[in-house]
């Protein structure tokens, strides 16, 4: 008699179970975690400065001869493309060749022994020197300047580089 009873009053929680079936008991709130990391697109140089010296006019010289390869340096925390651009002196016009009062400045990133093997000509306007450059990563930079064939100044010139860095 008991197993009858007990097994009516199983049968009869299981019919009220399926009757309100549509009684749904689950938690009405939860989360997500989420993080966020603020991009940071930023280089250095090192050292940042080179002295090229007094050089005869349309001669040249490069960091590989003053033993004074920059380093760059991918200072963010995220992969980057590194442009370079060159720019006119107070008195020298940036050129792609040397002629009066312009002078050529050019860079190099690899195989920079000999000038103008492997040296691309600077200009005002941004030029590509690196692409996927990931972050903490470093790339060699080597300069050569060509002096004005000839020029009315004869005083110290700054001839200097910007180089930038572009998120990818």
């Amino acid at each position: 008699m008991f197993k009858k009873v007990f097994t009516v009053l199983i049968l009869s929680v299981f019919a009220l179970g399926f009757y309100y079936s549509d009684i749904v008991f689950a938690q009405t709130t939860d989360s997500v975690t989420a993080t966020v990391t603020l991009q940071n697109v930023s280089l250095s140089v090192s050292d940042g400065q080179i002295a090229y010296g007094t050089i005869a006019a349309s001669s040249n010289k490069s960091t590989v001869d003053l033993t004074d390869t920059q380093t760059i340096t991918n200072d963010g925390n995220v992969p980057i493309t590194i442009n370079i651009s060159g720019s006119n002196s107070a008195n020298w016009t940036l050129g792609a060749t040397a002629a009066p009062d312009t002078f050529v400045h050019s860079f190099c990133t690899s195989g920079c022994s000999s000038y103008p093997t492997g040296y691309t000509a600077l200009t005002v306007d941004y030029d590509q020197l690196a692409t996927g450059v990931a972050a903490s990563a470093t790339r060699s930079l080597d300069l050569n300047i060509t002096a004005p064939t000839s020029s009315s100044v004869f005083t110290q010139q700054s001839v200097n580089v910007t180089v930038q860095a572009v998120a990818e």
